[in-house]
């Protein structure tokens, strides 16, 4: 198991994403119905439109309305924003995952999950292997995060706390938007987003335990993720994205890191595909 980790202190603006994703956030409104089809038109130019058809249907057939709602609430608005507090905050308003999920990770105490009490005399070694046999065979993640490298990540993902990984797919790569936020990691697919804004369900969310890290060096990590977007290796190599971008000094994946949060006009995704093909998860 790869070690990964993360933290979060601010949300993206919503100007970064109208920035990289113009074409699809910034239509001249019109009636419901040419607005609709103009709707479908532009989510049908991404290449993974298909996963996801039967849900855009869905709500197209039922509720055009919400469609447009939830389309036009992805449009930068037009009125200066006076007040930062209310510019878009991406992981606001996650949709959980499943009930086992949240059970675990809502109140993020690692004494909901185990007897912490026990691990007193428990090394860091013993620990992780308590910790990774609990979850085998879950549809989870799980790894012990050296608390040096988990200091590294926590101080990077403050000046990035909003990314973009992309996924190898069998017709190429689907790209999925992760936000930190508070010790966990919220990853939400990028067409779902730019569908649903921040309602968009998430499909891995990733959460960081730090009690141990000052009398045993780790930080243990559990990862939940939907099966109905990702499978375990999908999952695992995304996790494994998290410790190249913000856990090592490449400097490469550093100057991508800043462009994307400081010039994303000039930001290109395609060079996110390069970095994934020189790399083996």
């Amino acid at each position: 198991m790869s070690i990964f980790t993360s933290f979060y202190k601010n949300c993206a603006r919503r100007s970064v994403f109208s920035q990289l994703f113009p074409s699809i956030m910034s239509k001249p409104a019109r009636d419901l119905s040419s607005q609709v089809k103009e709707i479908e038109q532009e989510l049908k130019k991404n290449p993974y439109f298909d996963k996801y058809a039967h849900k855009i249907s869905a709500i197209q057939q039922t509720n055009p309305e919400e469609l447009v709602s939830r389309f036009e609430a992805g449009k930068p608005s037009s009125k200066p924003k006076e007040d930062k507090s209310k510019e878009l905050k991406v992981g606001k308003a996650k949709a959980p995952l499943k009930s086992e999920a949240l059970s675990q990770t809502s109140n993020r105490q690692l004494s909901k999950i185990m007897k912490t009490e026990l691990l007193v005399d428990k090394s860091a070694d013993e620990v992780k292997k308590i910790w990774e046999e609990y979850f085998k065979g879950k549809d989870a993640l799980a790894a012990a995060v050296p608390a040096h490298l988990y200091s590294i990540i926590e101080e990077r993902s403050a000046k990035h706390p909003v990314f973009l990984f992309p996924l190898p797919r069998d017709q190429g790569y689907e790209f999925f938007l992760l936000q930190f936020d508070s010790g966990q990691i919220h990853f939400t697919p990028l067409i779902s987003y730019q569908t649903h804004g921040a309602d968009a369900p998430e499909c891995l969310l990733m959460t960081y335990y730090t009690e141990l890290k000052a009398d045993k060096g780790i930080v243990l990590l559990h990862g939940e993720y939907d099966t109905n977007f990702l499978n375990a290796i999908e999952a695992q190599c995304l996790a494994n994205q998290v410790q190249l971008y913000y856990g090592e000094n490449d400097t490469h994946r550093t100057k991508l890191l800043e462009k994307f949060t400081m010039k994303p006009d000039s930001f290109d995704h395609m060079d996110l595909v390069k970095e994934v093909e020189r790399l083996s998860f």
